[in-house]
Parts: C-alpha cells; structure tokens; sequence
C-alpha cells in the first residue's frame, strides 16, 4: 500500500551529488590554506552549511565572515553542476509515485539555491512541485521541522507519510518528525533505531508498496 505523502531528501538521495559538495568543500578549504582531513565526507554528511563553517572556525582556525566562505564553495559547486547525475532508480520510484498521485516534495538541509539547481541539473523541476530548503526553516536536521513542514504543506499528518534520506542526521529529522522513514544510504552501513534500512532500490520500491 502507498503511503498519503513520500518526502525525499536531496543530496545523495534523489541526486548524486555528495562527491561534488565534497569537492567544492575541498576546493573551499584549499583557497584559505586548510588541508581536508580524510574523513571530511564522513562528517559533513548531511549537515548544514552552518554547520559545516562553525566546524571550519572551530577546528580548522577559518577567520572568513559565513559569506565569504560559503561564496568559494557555492562558486565552485555552481560551476560544475552541470553535470550532476540521479541517483540510479530514485527518479524513477519519484516518477512512478507522481504518475499515482502521491504527493512528493523535496525535504534538503541544503540552501535555496542549491535545491534548485540540482533539481534543474537532473531534470526533475516540474509544474506544482514542492521543495523545503535550509532557507525556509528556522531549524535544519536533524530537527523535525523540514520534514513537519513538508507535511503542513500537503496537510498530511505526519504518521501517513514516509521520509526518504541517506544520512543518518536527515533520517533523524524524519523519525523526530514522527514518520516512517526509510534509511537508503549510498553504501552500507548502521541507520537509527526505529529507522528501515535498505540497501536497493527494489527494496525502496516494495517499502513504498510499488
């Protein structure tokens, strides 16, 4: 059986893009002097871009304003968007889902303009689609509050619908916002209690009664 209401994060999920953000990252930390350590992916993992800085001020000695920095990154990951790829079978299930009639929106920790210009990039901005970006919360994951308003915007209560992430910090904000969420990272690995972890794409597609 469908679920009333399917939210999917972004990055990882929806779109192939973490090694990009990785490389805009690096590329970001380069331009000041700081060297990445090896498990930078690893850490930043679905994390805010605030949240990403304070971790570069803090460990790192990083003395740019947010502005600034955040400007070298998105110069770097604007430049090279273009060719962003789906995640295989994600855009798919989405399409499939759509063609039902199950509400969809788009639930990232990642800011406005990177929402948009992934969707563009993999070609899945449509007529009526709905997205939560960074910028249109006061609280990013792992707060429930994406996911709670992706559901206020369908007015669907949060227990009939499913979210779908690949970080265990976005699939915390989905089971905080009381949902089933379905845990899809891109490599194996242990999700949250209370979490359905999944390894393929025909298990997200049996998860979500297709």
């Amino acid at each position: 059986m469908t679920p009333k209401a399917v939210f999917w994060d972004m990055d990882g999920t929806l779109v192939d893009s973490e090694p990009l953000h990785d490389a805009a990252l690096v590329s970001a930390m380069r331009s000041v002097g700081l060297e990445a350590p090896a498990d930078l992916h690893e850490r930043v993992l679905g994390k805010t871009a605030a949240f990403v800085y304070d971790m570069m001020r803090d460990e790192f000695g990083l003395t740019l304003p947010f502005d600034e920095w955040i400007a070298l990154k998105y110069d770097y990951y604007m430049a090279n968007v273009a060719g962003l790829q789906p995640r295989p079978g994600a855009i798919e299930i989405y399409q499939e889902l759509r063609a039902l009639g199950v509400p969809q929106a788009v639930v990232s920790n990642s800011d406005r303009l990177i929402v948009d210009a992934n969707l563009g990039a993999v070609g899945l901005s449509h007529a009526g689609m709905k997205t939560v970006s960074r910028n249109d919360v006061r609280e990013g994951k792992p707060h429930p509050e994406p996911f709670l308003r992706a559901a206020w915007l369908f007015d669907v209560a949060p227990g009939e619908a499913v979210a779908i992430d690949d970080s265990v910090t976005g699939a915390m904000s989905g089971l905080a916002a009381g949902m089933k969420t379905i845990f899809w990272p891109e490599r194996p690995m242990p999700g949250p209690d209370g979490a359905v972890v999944i390894d393929t794409e025909d298990e997200l597609r049996a998860q979500l009664g297709l």
